[in-house]
This record gives structure tokens, sequence and C-alpha cells, in this order.
């Protein structure tokens, strides 16, 4: 191996000699006027220097020791290495170009292929739609004209259900509506009526009691109530015939109001028509017994005491 670098950096050498020549300093340029046999020794005497130099370089290159020649050896080993590695480099980089040419042709290929199906499809359907369009037209335009006539009257029949229930349910709500504001102007009657039975019992002036029992009979002109309290209210004025007019306008509200009985018998006592107060009082006691207590207690009913009729319908006296 040492022989074998030597050699090569000799040939180098002889190269590099052979394409620049060294040519004495002493040796003149050689000129025309110069004869041949001059110029022939000439060149002679310059490949004999030439052939001495190589000699001296190669014993100088076989007188090299070790030490000078092995960093060449390194750097060829290092050389391989590097090549061999750029060779590595370059075929991974060529197997990995294979492998992605390939998965593009099959992407390629799988595009195509759902691209064809895709446009198949479509060629089906549109021929599918073509004979539809040839075939049943009229057909398909006699089934939606159908399915439209269906639909409105199914519509219609819901809408009219549906009016009749919202008329039905608006009729309810007028009628409540109706209920409601009656309900509540009877309230508000009732309680202004209320107030006024209760100032009617506060007050004892008897022309106060008969203006409020008018208020009352202004407001609820069927009270019978009313009316035989007012009848009453007259009698402690004096006026009897009044009170029997009271009375029998309630009676003829009521038929059945014992009280009214009640104050028409004191009022046609007042009168001194007793065989007719005795009467009203038997009217009055069918309708309730509670009267026998005012009866033997009532000052307008003192002037009947002494009969016997009046005896009678108070045996307990």
């Amino acid at each position: 191996m040492p022989r074998i670098i030597a050699f090569t950096l000799t040939l180098i050498i002889s190269t590099l000699g052979s394409a620049n020549p060294a040519l004495p300093e002493t040796a003149p340029a050689p000129t025309p006027d110069q004869p041949p046999e001059h110029q022939a020794n000439r060149q002679d005497s310059q490949q004999n220097q030439q052939q001495d130099q190589q000699q001296a370089l190669k014993e100088t290159v076989e007188s090299l020791e070790k030490p000078l020649y092995s960093p060449f050896i390194e750097r060829y080993v290092l050389d391989e290495l590097k090549q061999l590695r750029v060779d590595l480099s370059a075929q991974k980089a060529e197997l990995i170009q294979q492998i992605v040419d390939r998965e593009i042709n099959s992407i390629d290929r799988g595009v195509t292929y759902a691209t064809d199906t895709v446009t198949y499809f479509f060629y089906l359907i549109a021929a599918a739609s073509s004979v539809l369009v040839l075939v049943g037209w009229n057909s398909i335009r006699e089934i939606k004209d159908k399915v439209h006539s269906l639909a409105d009257e199914e519509i219609a029949k819901l809408v009219k259900q549906y009016e009749e229930r919202l008329y039905y349910i608006e009729k309810q709500l007028n009628q409540k509506t109706r209920h409601i504001k009656e309900n509540k102007a009877e309230i508000e009657l009732t309680q202004e009526i209320q107030s006024l039975w209760l100032r009617a019992g506060q007050d004892n002036n008897i022309h106060n009691k008969i203006s409020i029992y008018d208020q009352i009979l202004k407001l609820k002109p069927e009270d019978c109530e009313a009316i035989t309290y007012k009848a009453d209210a007259v009698l402690e004025l004096n006026e009897p015939q009044w009170a029997a007019n009271l009375c029998h306008q309630a009676l003829a509200i009521d038929p059945e109001n014992g009280h009214a009985f009640y104050q028409l018998a004191c009022a046609y006592t007042a009168l001194d028509r007793k065989e007719e107060a005795i009467q009203y009082l038997q009217e009055a006691l069918k309708r309730s017994d509670t009267y026998k207590d005012y009866m033997l207690s009532d000052e307008a009913l003192v002037p009947l005491h002494d009969l016997e009729e009046f005896k009678t319908l108070t045996p307990s006296a």
C-alpha cells in the first residue's frame, strides 16, 4: 500500500512537471540564428534534467516514513465513507420518491373511481327522470292534482272544525265575561245596599230611615224587606194607610212574605179594622211561629189583646 501511494504521488508530480517543465536559469531562449545541432543538444539536456528530477522525486517518495503517508490513507477511508453515505442517502430518497409516486397513483385511481361512480349515478338518475317525463307526465300531474285536492279538503275540514271550536270557546268566554260583569255589579250593589242597611240600623230618626229605605228601593225596587221595614217606619209616623199600601206592594212581589203580613196586621189595627188584622196575623203565623213573641210585646197590636181570636192565636198568654 505505501508503494502504491508513493507511485501515485510520483505520477502526479511527473504530470505536473511535464505540463510545466522547469527551465534552467542560465539557458538562453532559442533563437532562429542558432544551428540545428545546437538546438538538438539543448533538447537532450532538458530531457536529461527532467529524468534526473523525476528520479530524485521517486527516491524522495520512497524514502518517506510511515507517519507522512498515514493521513492519506485516513483521507481515502473518510472519502469512501462519505461517498457511501451519499449513495445511501440518494438510494433512500429514490425509495421514498417511489413510495410517494405509488401512493399518488393509488389516490388518483380512487378519485377516478369515485368520480366515475358519481357520474354514472347521475346518468342513471337523468335517464330515469327522462323516462318518467316521457312516459308518465300525465299520471304524475293527475297524482299531483289529486294530492292537492285531498290536501285542500282536509285543510278545509280542519279549518272548519277549529272555527267551530273557536266560536264555541268565544261564546263561552263571552258568557263568562258577562256573568263576571253581572256578578261584579251585583256585588257592588249588594255592598252599597248593605252599607245603607247599616246606616238605617244606626240612625234613630224615622225620616232618615225612610229616606235610606227609599235609596235601597231605588237601587233594588223589588226588595220586599226594604218595603216592609219602610212600612214599619211609616207606622211610627202614624201613617197606617201608607203602611198598608206598602205591605200590599210587598205581597204583590212575594206572596209568602210573613213580615209583610205582620206589618199589614199592625196597619189595619191602627185603622181599627181588627178582623182583617186578625186574619193577617194568622197568615203571618202560618209562615213563622216566631211572630207570637212579637205579638204580645208589640204596642201596635195592644188593641187586639182583648179579642178572643187574638187570645187563641197566643194561648201561652
